[in-house]
């Protein structure tokens, strides 16, 4: 049993994981310090203040404090913004300008008589029903 244990734990996946978990702990405080130090204030130097904690109605003596969800909920598309556009667009660019994939062998081919797509290893267009011969070579249209 372990075994088995020590074989779960330095399975691949759960190793990923607990480094994704570090990397991402330490990442959010680098969003929320962009968020805390640089887009709140710009949006206070645009806007006005922007805290509605003090918002809240009671009924019945219990305080319902929807200016905090107000508060989290503009946070949460703030944050999300700056995860977007500096960290997930840069390394999308990052990894589709890394990424150098040969093209594929082409499996169609145009038939030269009707612009048909035809099979690569054809001899004969199915659409127009002309010789194609080889795949460099063509033969005309069928008499």
């Amino acid at each position: 049993m372990l075994r088995d244990f020590k074989t779960f734990l330095l399975r691949g996946n759960v190793v990923d994981l607990a480094v994704a978990v570090v990397v991402g702990g330490a990442l959010l405080n680098v969003v929320k310090a962009i968020v805390t130090d640089l887009i709140t204030p710009l949006i206070a130097a645009v806007g006005g203040q922007p805290d509605f904690g003090a918002l809240d109605f009671t009924i019945n003596d219990s305080r319902f404090a929807y200016g905090h969800l107000i508060n989290e909920t503009l946070s949460f598309v703030i944050i999300a913004a700056v995860v977007f556009f500096l960290i997930v667009t840069p390394m999308n660019a990052l990894i589709a300008r890394s990424r150098k994939e040969p093209p594929a062998d082409p499996t169609t081919r145009k038939c030269p008589e009707c612009l048909s797509e035809i099979p690569v290893a054809a001899r004969r267009c199915a659409f127009c029903t002309a010789e194609v011969g080889a795949a460099g070579a063509w033969a005309g249209p069928a008499r």
